[in-house]
Parts: structure tokens; C-alpha cells; sequence
């Protein structure tokens, strides 16, 4: 049975961190929780009351309205911390790392001075190339790359996304939608093998910022 690393917080304990972190930074967290919770019991327990089944209708009532108030509150919290990390440099790789399913990202494969970054990532889409910073700059960094992964991609499909708030880049929020409605045209047993192709292109020593990486709680996802 696998265990829990020392030191991992608890499901109980990362919900409670989620929380607090949610609440400092969306005054409106509570007030909108607590009236998702009023209005998913009253709605199944004012139904199934008329009909003469109140016992029923109190257990209904607390089973949707709990399973309401995560739900607004998963989106809500997710909202807070990608506002939080936005512009950071490393907060695209942030986000595809909380993503489930099968992406492998190698961080920071190019770099620009004023540091713009593009990142790898091997999926069911094929690869993709997600650039971070000034569109211009990351335009650049983005065609340089593709010639350079082309090479030993093959027939894989490469695409290139550049995140952030500039005309023709995606923003920070919008990312994990654009991955997932990229094409499937790599099967997840062809992936591991594409991704040793890419680890051909070699690592580079990239100076990137000092510091923890931003992060993305994946149970808010």
C-alpha cells in the first residue's frame, strides 16, 4: 500500500491550507459558499418535503449542498491562485503540472535575457511548446525552438502557445482549456518513447530566477 511521504499534508489539512489562502486573497469566498450551501439543501429539501419524504429530503439536501459548495469553491479557489502566480516567471509550467492525465513538462528549454521562457511539454496532443513573456520576444524564442524539437519530432504533430495578456497569446487562466482541446494524435503508450526523443535535444544551463516555482493545488482542479 503506498504511503503518505513524511511531511505531505493530509487531504483534510490541504483543503484547510486551500481555505485560508482562498479567503485572504476572495473577501467574497464565504458569503458566496455559505449561500451556494442555503440554496443547494433548500432546493432537493423543499421538493422532496411537498412531496411527504422530509427525512429524505434533509439527507438530499446535505449531500448537494456539499457537493455544491466544493464545486463553487474548487473554481473560486482555483481563480485566486492563478491570479496569484500570474506573470511569474515559471507559472505556465505551474499550471500544466496540476493537470491530470499524462503531460511531461520540461521547464525553461529556452530562455531570453529579459526572461522570457518556453517550457516542453510531451502529450496526447504530441509536443507542445508554451512560451512565457513579452509576445514579441517569445514569438522568437517559440519559432527557434520548433526548428530545433522538428528535428527529431518527426511526424509529431509540435504546437506552440504563448501565454500571457498580449494580442494572440493565452492567458494564464485560459491555458488548461487550449491543452485540452488540442487534438489526441499521440496514443499514451507512444508517449514515453517521444519523450525520450525529445531528452536527445540535451539540457541547457538556463539562468533561471532563484527560488520555489509557483504552484497550482491539483485537487482545486
Amino acid at each position: 500500500m503506498a504511503r503518505k511521504a513524511p511531511g505531505t499534508p493530509g487531504t483534510l489539512a490541504q483543503l484547510r491550507m486551500v481555505w485560508s489562502q482562498s479567503r485572504a486573497l476572495d473577501p467574497k469566498l464565504v458569503p458566496v459558499t455559505l449561500g451556494v450551501l442555503v440554496v443547494g439543501f433548500a432546493a432537493p429539501f423543499t421538493t422532496l418535503l411537498l412531496l411527504g419524504y422530509p427525512v429524505i429530503g434533509a439527507v438530499a439536501g446535505i449531500f448537494a449542498a456539499v457537493l455544491a459548495a466544493l464545486a463553487v469553491f474548487g473554481r473560486r479557489a482555483s481563480t485566486v491562485q492563478l491570479a496569484a502566480i500570474e506573470g511569474q516567471p515559471g507559472a505556465a509550467a505551474a499550471v500544466v503540472q496540476s493537470m491530470r492525465g499524462i503531460w511531461r513538462i520540461t521547464p525553461a528549454v529556452a530562455f531570453s535575457a529579459k526572461q522570457d521562457v518556453v517550457h516542453r511539454v510531451v502529450g496526447r496532443p504530441g509536443v507542445v511548446l508554451i512560451g512565457e513573456g513579452a509576445p514579441a520576444r517569445v514569438a522568437q524564442l517559440l519559432a527557434q525552438e520548433k526548428r530545433r524539437v522538428a528535428r527529431v519530432a518527426g511526424e509529431t504533430p509540435v504546437h506552440e502557445v504563448s501565454v500571457g495578456t498580449g494580442g494572440g497569446q493565452v492567458s494564464l487562466t485560459a491555458l488548461r482549456m487550449h491543452l485540452m482541446r488540442l487534438p489526441r494524435t499521440v496514443k499514451p503508450r507512444e508517449i514515453g518513447g517521444l519523450e525520450r526523443k525529445m531528452s536527445a535535444l540535451g539540457e541547457r544551463n538556463i539562468p533561471i530566477p532563484k527560488g520555489p516555482m509557483p504552484r497550482v493545488s491539483r485537487r482545486m482542479r
